[in-house]
């Protein structure tokens, strides 16, 4: 130890003091040093806020055609790029507020020195000095206060974000944070709103101009102040030239230009906004994206909108003569979809519908008779050995398990096929035949098509629901007749892209077997019977339509009308059409029924087949039988009975008569006697028949069409004597 003691002392003397002194004062600010720097980034890290950094940026909706129909935002910026941003723009930007932002590890001390000179001459905080990266940290982190405080916090965080980012990532965040005033943010999107093209495509002269306006976006406006913006262009053009970034002879060149200003002109589209409602209610219920999320989150969302489909039907719901009020305020809502992949095209929410309004393509509605496709008569014809569109089932006024029920015109006859109950939309049919079945077995239909409705008593067969159904779950019900019995989830997204133009979410839809193939198609010629001569014939459209109305009456004012609905569908869409008021009191009522909401579609239709012919007629599916056309039965006249000489029996009797064009009908010939009548033959087709007289028999005759669908007899012919 001793000998150790003795060679540091040996050292020290052989150490000028002089070198020592310094050396350790040198170790002293060195220690100092590395403390301070410890310190600055310890604040630093304290004051940068990694979530700050995630700057808003707008979320663009649009269709596939890439027609931007709407943006959400907080701050409206579209993210860009640092390698898409041309360098004589970020040069521009460089050369008027941070000439040394290359060299400098934050902060430039120089420009320091010189604002704390004058600070302190003026004795209070005057001048900033601010790098981009410092601009950077206060804009996200920070106040914008002239304080001591907040200036060292921004110094900290400044040295904090060099020290972590790199030069190109720093200048990407101060190029998309920017504010560049009328609201907007970002370079890429103040590139769209004053020249109308991307970032990519600034000139030297325009990207100057909008690094003028950093500092004072409102002050150097374009549009407001415009001689201010071209003198502080011409001002960061001469600063680009003087920091070598351009030639004296460009900057002459780009200052000799006007402004060239293109402002970016957002149309009013007002009838999209129905459709971004339910795009943004579907991204947070099917892939829980908020509302909140989608304003700051710079998506990409592409929706099934048909632009022209969905321009058609709301200038048709500004037609009042479509909607019979008995006042104003009468409301209606559409929405159609792509049958083949369940794609929604358009929809309407209300007349004049806006954003945040009353969205009644969701609103619950008793759905009248438009309900007893799907909860009766679907059904029922699945049991294919029971029931068929020509199965006779009772129209009578009567009274089912305490249930009156009556049909809307009064009018019975008795007995009635299946196919007509449905065409002449009979009530008392439709209750006997849903109690037949089991209101519990329709109910399985229904829940397979996602209703569950909790009523289960009879009214049902005529839509009398507690709550009702919405606009958009009967258009998807109706999709199972167009499609093989097959329902699908209907959808306004296609696919959902994040910020960084990745694919996030697919629409992957959901299909589902309700009826047979056969039903289907069976109700499918059914409803296109209805359309054409049915309850559903008012208005024109003069392409295959099938499709059912419905309508509830007025709970307060008699004879009046609650709802009225068409629901239909063409070989390429399906779609539900609802009208009445939001509120039903005896001072709010619809004067007229479902005609209105039937005519209503088919002018729509209309004005989408000039746009895109629609199908003449629907094709039938190959693996199902084709339903034969209803057959109606004539009234036999002019009934003549002669004989004449030929045959094989020498002399015959004849009959002729006149019946009906329709080929298929059966005529039953009968020989009135004592007792029971005898039939003697039967013709199809054709409107005459040979007797072969027999002694002592009676000679008179007469004749009675048969239909062989419903294999019912019409009205007998006068009686005729066979006679010379």
């Amino acid at each position: 130890m001793q000998i150790k003691k003795k060679n540091v002392l040996s050292i020290r003397r052989r150490i000028p003091k002089g070198l020592r002194n310094l050396l350790i004062v040198m170790l002293a600010v060195l220690l100092l040093g590395m403390t301070g720097y410890g310190i600055l980034w310890i604040g630093g890290s304290l004051v940068v806020e990694e979530d700050a950094m995630r700057l808003d940026a707008a979320t663009m909706i649009e269709t596939e055609d890439g027609e931007v129909i709407d943006q959400l935002y907080n701050e409206k910026r579209t993210i860009v790029q640092i390698d898409e941003v041309p360098d004589h723009v970020k040069n521009s930007f460089i050369a008027i507020e941070d000439r040394r932002f290359y060299e400098h590890a934050g902060v430039d001390l120089k420009s320091v020195v010189r604002a704390v000179y004058k600070d302190i001459i003026a004795m209070s905080k005057v001048e900033g000095a601010s790098t981009i990266t410092q601009q950077l940290a206060k804009n996200l982190f920070l106040y914008n206060e002239k304080t001591w405080k907040r200036k060292a916090k921004e110094v900290m965080a400044a040295i904090y974000l060099e020290q972590t980012l790199s030069k190109d990532r720093i200048l990407e965040l101060y190029l998309n944070e920017i504010y560049f005033g009328d609201g907007v943010y970002g370079i890429e999107t103040a590139a769209e709103y004053f020249f109308s093209k991307p970032a990519a495509d600034l000139t030297i002269g325009e990207g100057a101009m909008l690094a003028g306006l950093v500092k004072a976006p409102n002050g150097y406006s374009p549009i407001n102040h415009p001689e201010k913006a071209l003198n502080r262009r011409n001002i960061v053009l001469q600063s680009m030239n003087d920091g070598g970034m351009i030639s004296a002879e460009t900057r002459i060149q780009e200052q000799g230009k006007t402004l060239g200003l293109n402002l970016y002109k957002q149309e009013e589209h007002p009838w999209n906004d129905t459709y971004i409602d339910l795009v943004t209610k579907e991204a947070a219920d099917k892939y829980q994206i908020s509302m909140e999320e989608l304003r700051r989150g710079g998506y990409r969302i592409v929706v099934n909108l048909d632009s022209d489909a969905q321009r058609i039907a709301y200038k048709q719901f500004q037609d009042s003569n479509y909607f019979p009020g008995n006042t104003d305020g009468a409301e209606g809502s559409f929405v159609m979809m792509e049958q083949e992949t369940g794609k929604i095209i358009a929809a309407i929410g209300g007349r004049n519908y806006r954003l945040g309004n009353l969205n009644r393509t969701l609103v619950e509605r008793q759905p009248g008779s438009t309900f007893k496709p799907i909860v009766v008569y679907g059904p029922a014809m699945m049991h294919e050995n029971v029931y068929t569109p020509y199965t006779l089932i009772p129209d009578q006024q009567t009274e089912v398990n305490d249930y009156v029920v009556s049909n809307a015109d009064n009018m019975y006859t008795n007995m009635i096929t299946i196919y007509n109950a449905i065409m002449e939309s009979k009530n008392t049919s439709a209750v006997w035949l849903l109690n037949e079945i089991g209101i519990d077995y329709a109910k399985g239909f229904l829940a397979e098509m996602g209703m569950d409705i909790e009523d289960d008593g009879l009214p049902i067969a005529l839509g009398g629901l507690t709550y009702g159904v919405t606009p958009i779950q009967m258009m998807e019900s109706y999709r199972a007749f167009v499609h093989e019995g097959k329902v699908i989830d209907s959808y306004t997204i296609d696919r959902i892209y994040n910020q960084q133009n990745e694919l996030i979410f697919e629409a992957n839809p959901t299909e589902t077997e309700v009826f047979s193939p056969q039903v289907a198609w069976n109700m499918t010629k059914i409803l296109s019977d209805t359309v054409d001569k049915g309850t559903a014939s008012a208005g024109e459209f003069n392409k295959a339509l099938a499709g059912k109305t419905g309508s509830t009456e007025h709970p307060h004012v008699e004879e009046q009308t609650k709802d009225a609905w068409f629901v239909g569908y063409t070989p390429e869409y399906v779609s539900a059409l609802w009208m009445g008021y939001d509120q039903s009191d005896e001072d709010h009522y619809l004067t007229g029924g479902s005609a209105y909401p039937t005519a209503l579609t088919k002018s729509i239709l209309t004005e989408i087949d000039k746009l895109n012919p629609l199908s003449e007629q629907f094709i039938k599916p190959d693996n199902v039988e084709e339903l034969p056309e209803p057959i109606e039965l004539p009234e036999i006249s002019e009934v003549k009975a002669t004989y004449e000489i030929g045959g094989f029996s020498l002399i015959r009797g004849k009959l002729t008569w006149n019946g009906s064009a329709d080929d298929r009908v059966i005529y039953r010939i009968y020989r009135e006697q004592e007792g029971i009548d005898e039939r003697v033959g039967e013709v199809e087709g054709t409107t005459e028949f040979y007797i072969n007289p027999a002694l002592f028999q009676s000679n008179l005759y007469y004749v009675v069409p048969y239909d062989p669908l419903t294999k019912l007899e019409g009205k007998r012919s006068e009686t005729v004597k066979l006679t010379w």
